[in-house]
């Protein structure tokens, strides 16, 4: 949509008369959809939703991403208005993409969550469509894994973190995100053959196979080395990007449950996130944003970030399939 055409125009969330293009209105007003996309339940012709999860209620210390969803909206009013940096697609242009606004469930009914979640994203799936999702904890990344399962078979995982997930946790019934990884592996939905981790630096004794590049080796070997590693393990294979925002040094994403010195800074990840190009990745996640301990909003704005390149990833995957 041209500047011109905004003037005429409000809350074009709202407003939009088809699923493409840019939206050139104040970022400091208007509906807080991701990107200023159009909030809708219609996924006729929709090629990418993006939904929340405000979902925080596995975490095993600081509550608080719940509220994660609409910060990363709120902060992703600063970007979209030109073409994403050092990408050769465009995606706001060439691809359908709405908000789809948040997985309802009773919080009250912690236990009823796991289905709810796999069913919201279940319905996104089978209308042809993938996701991007916004959390939220990092325990949701496991009832989506499911109804990615479901449709792709096991999945290929690149997983960004400080903490593996793999804490062991034979109990599906506990709702716990530290072991989201574990339970997924266990049950068979994510091949650990084809799964890595990136910006590892707490301590696990069995990874079960998943391949690890820890922040050190990041540091040390350099992006450039670290992703085409990556690239060679997940192969050709659908591919699930799961990025938890802990995986940036606390100095640049302070604003997590679980903070942990020594991980990546924000241009190792917008780099990385870049280079992946190619992977065949069906869908993706940011997780683990909380906005109460970040006063600056520098965490939920590395979140916007993160989300935009997860986008770009999925839209070159379609290019390439």
């Amino acid at each position: 949509m041209a500047l011109e055409d905004a003037k005429t125009q409000v809350d074009t969330a709202f407003t939009r008369k088809g699923l493409r293009g840019y939206a050139f209105e104040n970022a400091f007003g208007g509906a807080t959809s991701f990107l200023r996309r159009t909030y809708t339940k219609d996924l006729t012709g929709v090629d990418l939703a993006i939904t929340g999860v405000p979902f925080d209620q596995a975490v095993t210390h600081r509550t608080g991403t719940r509220f994660g969803p609409r910060a990363i909206r709120e902060a992703s009013a600063l970007q979209p208005y030109d073409p994403p940096y050092g990408w050769p697609t465009n995606p706001l242009e060439d691809m359908a993409i709405i908000d789809y606004g948040d997985c309802a469930f009773d919080y009250a009914k912690v236990a009823d969550f796991p289905d709810t979640l796999t069913a919201h994203i279940r319905t996104i799936l089978a209308a042809g469509a993938g996701t991007v999702t916004l959390g939220g904890d990092h325990y949701i990344t496991f009832p989506i894994l499911r109804a990615y399962a479901e449709k792709f078979g096991p999945l290929g995982v690149i997983h960004f973190d400080a903490h593996s997930d793999l804490w062991p946790d034979d109990d599906l019934a506990r709702i716990d995100h530290g072991t989201m990884l574990y339970k997924a592996v266990k049950t068979g939905i994510v091949d650990p053959r084809r799964s890595v981790q990136i910006g590892i630096r707490t301590t696990t004794e069995d990874y079960l196979g998943v391949h690890v590049i820890d922040a050190r080796e990041v540091h040390e070997k350099g992006v450039a080395a670290a992703v085409a590693k990556a690239k060679d393990i997940v192969g050709d294979g659908a591919t699930y990007v799961t990025f938890d925002i802990d995986c940036l040094d606390p100095s640049a994403a302070p604003g997590t449950g679980t903070p942990v010195w020594g991980g990546l800074h924000s241009w190792q990840a917008a780099a990385a996130l870049r280079d992946l190009a190619g992977i065949n990745m069906v869908g993706g996640d940011i997780v683990e944003v909380s906005p109460p301990y970040d006063t600056t909003g520098a965490t939920a704005i590395a979140g916007a970030h993160v989300a935009y390149e997860l986008i770009c990833l999925y839209h070159w995957a379609r290019t390439q399939r």
